[in-house]
């Protein structure tokens, strides 16, 4: 058995930064410590916190006037900070930087009232907190090219789009094309919304299911293991994407919920994760598969994003 890992493993650099800003809230006012909504979507680093006495709340309510709160990654909308300052509360503010760049796109469609179609999963954390910075009446959540045939919007109006960024490229490609052809002054960000990290992650499940499944003939030897969390939407993106490509793809949250029946006959396993899975767990899941499979091998890349690092809030 060959064991490929991605080339994308680890924390990406806004969640780094999430979860480095808890840290350094911990040790600067210990508790009680209060984060809005999951820091990050994985159960480990969650679990991990609530273990120190970090309380993690979906809303405003429950949190006590005056204390210190942290926002996500993914962000909030400006009505969940008027709530925190109409409560006193001392924020800190972890929304991943990319995230923040989205907010001040839909801000400025909506200032220049034009109608505004978000590409996302409706309920998701950052999605709901994009929303917020939309004039309701010219806001349009769509996830799939149906959801566009549906808008009640004149073609010839001047409409904008943003994309949630944990989105591949692939994920809203087709979307994007239907948008532009009903909506010939559709305007659009000026820069790619798409995190980096996103597509990287992508990139590398399809080069993992090219090792995988190298041939035809040899489709039913490949699998890809992807860690991740059952909220992460990009760790669930990953595995769609190994499934798109042919190769026969599964999610894990941690080495205890891999099912090594699942790898009998199985002489190619990539393994990829999550941009908020820490990189011990899918240590775990190469660990669990050579203890089984003893002669597995295993093979690594250089990770492109080792050197990118966002700089902290100010705690």
């Amino acid at each position: 058995m060959q064991i490929f890992l991605a080339r994308t493993q680890g924390f990406c650099a806004g969640v780094a930064r999430a979860i480095q800003t808890v840290e350094q809230a911990l040790e600067a006012f210990g508790t009680p410590l209060y984060v809005f909504h999951e820091i990050v979507h994985n159960t480990s680093v969650v679990n991990n916190f609530k273990t120190r006495g970090v309380v993690f709340v979906d809303s405003i309510d429950p949190v006590p006037r005056g204390s210190r709160i942290i926002f996500s990654a993914h962000g909030i909308s400006p009505g969940i900070l008027a709530q925190a300052r109409q409560k006193d509360l001392r924020t800190i503010d972890a929304t991943c930087p990319l995230v923040t760049k989205v907010h001040h796109e839909a801000a400025l469609f909506s200032a220049r009232r034009m109608h505004v179609i978000l590409i996302g999963h409706q309920g998701h954390e950052e999605v709901m907190g994009t929303a917020g910075y939309v004039e309701p009446g010219l806001l349009h959540i769509v996830s799939t090219t149906r959801d566009i045939d549906r808008l009640d919007i004149p073609p010839h109006t001047t409409a904008a789009f943003i994309t949630q960024t944990t989105l591949s490229v692939d994920d809203t490609r087709a979307m994007i094309l239907k948008l532009r052809a009903r909506f010939p002054r559709l305007r659009g960000p000026e820069r790619d919304d798409i995190c980096y990290a996103t597509q990287n992650r992508q990139d590398a499940v399809r080069e993992l299911a090219r090792l995988c499944v190298p041939s035809p003939d040899l489709k039913k030897t490949g699998i890809i293991v992807i860690c991740g969390s059952p909220n992460s939407s990009n760790s669930n993106r990953l595995r769609e994407k190994g499934e798109h490509l042919g190769v026969t793809s599964i999610i894990v949250d941690h080495a205890g919920e891999l099912d090594l029946d699942l790898l009998k006959n199985k002489r190619r396993v990539g393994i990829s994760s999550g941009a908020s899975v820490p990189r011990h767990l899918v240590d775990g899941i190469v660990a669990r598969i050579q203890g089984a499979y003893t002669y597995a091998t295993v093979t690594a890349f250089d990770n492109p994003e080792e050197n990118i690092v966002f700089p902290l809030p100010r705690i």
